[in-house]
């Protein structure tokens, strides 16, 4: 352990890129710590029966402290490195977990929720940044892409406690959740230590013979001569030299031409992935089903736990697929299927739905319709398993590739920030929709899912088997507005090509100095 991790686990891919997902799981325990209590009688009384709109604002308290984690990791991460922040994340998800396990009112509730929402934005803006930076790129987004499978497993493991603690009488039906929720954090942070830090970071701060040694535990079995890692190492120190030459770093790096454009690919995904519409299905689908016509706890429980499930199951193909069949066609395809799934059952809750009352709250309803309550629950299915096998993991994977090293840790925080941002809105917002315009909140979220059709196909680069070196070449091909005709073989380079790029780089400079001498 004199290498201050373990060479042993550095050299199975698959664990050294997956620990740190734990991470994203953070994100999902926190999505059904929510929607698992909001038909729990003991939440209610404890915290004074909120309506649609504290409920909303309770809700959104963790993507608030989620921006501003994100925000942190910018400085954070480039200062101390990504294996450092991964573990101060989950030590204050524990703080939150505590506090709010605790809560005895709204106010110290939302604290924890803004503690915990905090650790949650640290490490979904650098779990992906460090499995992007320590993966091989054949591999490099099935592991970046199990942030979100991660994300799925906290939700269906948080919800299945909550359902059977829902059982209890009493606050310890939602206090024992709440909880064992800090056991994965702790798990993450003492696990991290024995992992490996980025050899990108690492060769950024003039560490290269330390980046060395982890590029050849990672890829070359701890052998440095391997072609693999020589390729990488090649491409790294070219890359950080070249970087070096165009400035300081800093947020006004994010404006330079190539660059923003990419900012703004990076940030618009993670914000279509929000207005895609899972929100609803994932915070509130209580709320979902129970304007659909399915009463009752038991039941809506019971049907709540089969979309969690879906969720996890159907993004293991993406993780399988996601290097094979690409960025683009999932983009499209999910963007598409989302849309149609949600007009679906705008269309059928219009027709057959009217104003009602549900547990003495105003609520778009449908009753008597026994075959279109489970058309509805069936088209919500569909929709997040549609979420689960495109949107949901890519939109972890892209933004983690797209960036030069130089303003990586800058560029990908601001895109998870972007992420909690509409989070934040559409959390506090969809209670008071659903309450006020009821089946035309499902008409709005499609309309986002057809606008980020559009903007993919003709906006969205290739960038699946790549290096992150490489797509540098990705994005000099131009085609800013028709993006399908970057070919996936741009920007594949052997180590013959490296090198000889580099002897040319070196002969340029040289006679750069002869003739200025």
């Amino acid at each position: 352990m004199g290498k201050g991790y373990n060479a042993a686990i550095a050299s199975n891919p698959y664990i050294v890129g997956s620990f740190a997902c734990i991470g994203g799981g953070l994100f999902g325990l926190d999505i059904s710590s929510m929607s698992g209590v909001l038909s729990n009688d003991a939440y209610k009384n404890t915290f004074g029966n909120p309506g649609s709109n504290a409920q909303g604002g309770i809700v959104a308290s963790m993507p608030a402290g989620s921006f501003a984690g994100a925000l942190i990791v910018s400085w954070l991460a480039d200062k101390i490195g990504r294996k450092k922040v991964v573990i101060i994340s989950g030590w204050i998800w524990v703080i939150g977990s505590i506090l709010q396990c605790a809560a005895v009112d709204r106010g110290m509730l939302v604290v924890g929720r803004v503690i915990s929402g905090i650790a949650v934005g640290l490490a979904s803006a650098v779990v992906p940044l460090y499995q992007s930076e320590i993966t091989a790129p054949a591999i490099r987004g099935r592991l970046v892409s199990m942030q979100q499978w991660s994300i799925t497993w906290g939700i269906l493991l948080q919800y299945f406690v909550e359902f059977g603690c829902s059982y209890i009488n009493g606050k310890a039906s939602f206090r024992i959740p709440w909880g064992l929720q800090m056991i994965p954090a702790i798990i993450l942070s003492l696990g991290m230590i024995v992992f490996p830090e980025s050899p990108r970071w690492l060769m950024d701060h003039d560490r290269d013979s330390e980046a060395l040694e982890i590029l050849a535990d990672l890829h070359g079995k701890g052998d440095p001569t391997n072609e693999l890692v020589q390729l990488e190492y090649a491409e790294i120190k070219g890359q950080v030299e070249f970087e070096r030459t165009e400035g300081a770093k800093s947020y006004l790096d994010l404006l330079k031409p190539g660059i923003f454009r990419r900012v703004g690919l990076g940030t618009s995904l993670q914000m279509w992935s929000q207005l895609s519409g899972m929100n609803i299905m994932m915070y509130y689908i209580i709320y979902v089903f129970q304007g659909a016509g399915l009463t009752g706890r038991r039941g809506n429980l019971i049907a709540d736990s089969v979309q969690y499930v879906l969720n996890v199951v159907f993004t293991i193909p993406a993780i399988i697929y996601i290097d094979r069949w690409g960025r683009r066609p999932m983009l499209l395809i999910g963007t598409f299927l989302m849309g149609f799934w949600l007009m679906l059952v705008g269309g059928l809750q219009g027709g057959f739905g009217h104003w009602g009352e549900v547990d003495g709250a105003r609520v778009w309803v449908i009753d008597g319709h026994d075959s279109i309550t489970k058309g509805i629950i069936v088209c919500s299915y569909f929709f997040v398993c549609s979420f689960a096998i495109t949107m949901g993991p890519v939109s972890w994977t892209y933004p983690a590739e797209i960036f030069p090293m130089r303003v990586r840790a800058k560029a990908v925080s601001v895109s998870t920030a972007t992420n909690w941002v509409f989070n934040f809105a559409l959390a506090w917002a969809v209670p008071p929709g659903l309450a006020n315009i009821g089946y035309k909140t499902y008409f709005i979220f499609g309309t986002f899912n057809f606008a980020a059709f559009i903007h993919i196909l003709f906006c969205f680069p290739e960038t699946a088997g790549r290096t992150l070196e490489e797509i540098e070449d990705v994005f000099a091909q131009g085609h800013t507005f028709t993006a399908w005709k970057v070919k996936r073989h741009v920007g594949q380079k052997t180590l013959e090509d490296i090198k000889l790029a580099q002897k040319v780089d070196r002969e340029s400079h040289d006679d750069h100095y002869e003739e200025k001498a």
